[in-house]
This record gives C-alpha cells, structure tokens and sequence, in this order.
C-alpha cells in the first residue's frame, strides 16, 4: 500500500493514518534525512515516505509486523528494522521540539503544582 494513494483524498488520508496530510508532510520533512538511505547495486531503498507511512500505521493501529509484511509486501524483519529506525528518528529530530528540558522555573511550578495537589487531597 503506497502512502501516495491516500493523499489525493484528504479525509480517507486521515482515517488510514490517523493524521492530517499537513501533519505527515511535516513530520516527512522533519525525518527525511534521518530516514532515508541510498540505493545499492543490489537494490532500490525503501522511499521515507513509505517508512513513515509504515511506522504511523504501526503506532496508530497496533498492526503485528506480520500484518505490515503483507500490506506493504516487504520482509518482516524490514518491517521490525524500519520501526526501530522511525522511532528512533522520531525521538531524536522531536525530542527537544516536544520534551524540552524544563528551566529552573518551570521544575518550580511543577513542584507548586504537586505541593497544591497535595495540600488539596489532605484537607
């Protein structure tokens, strides 16, 4: 199943991917160059897009790597390989973008909020 099908038909795109075009198309373009790899003698690599395409249908439905193997006609082995290698894209181009380390006042407020939470429950 190839993730350009999809995107002629923007509400079936989200309901395959869980996710707007604009949002993959981000994230593409976020992962690209971690993601892609070149083509060999032996063989053409497999395209970001469709890693992506893969590792969101993974994460979204929690299709068995066998599943995947099937719709996507690849290995399973390259399926396990391209989850861990998306997943690990992911948390290293996103890490700092969605988790980013907390500044002295932030780790304040946090405590506040527990120290608040805390004074509530005992009253």
């Amino acid at each position: 199943m190839k993730p350009g099908i999809f995107k002629k038909i923007e509400d079936k795109f989200f309901g395959y991917m869980k996710m707007s075009l604009k949002s993959f198309e981000e994230l593409l373009r976020i992962l690209r160059t971690s993601i892609t790899k070149e083509d060999t003698r032996f063989r053409k690599s497999i395209k970001p897009e469709e890693k992506l395409t893969i590792v969101l249908r993974y994460l979204a439905t929690g299709c068995s790597f066998a599943e995947l193997h099937y719709v996507f006609r690849i290995g399973i082995s390259t399926v396990a390989e391209i989850v861990r290698e998306v997943c690990a894209a992911i948390w290293h181009c996103l890490k700092e973008i969605c988790l980013p380390e907390p500044k002295k006042e932030i780790w304040y407020q946090i405590a506040n909020g527990f120290l608040r939470e805390q004074i509530f429950l005992t009253a």
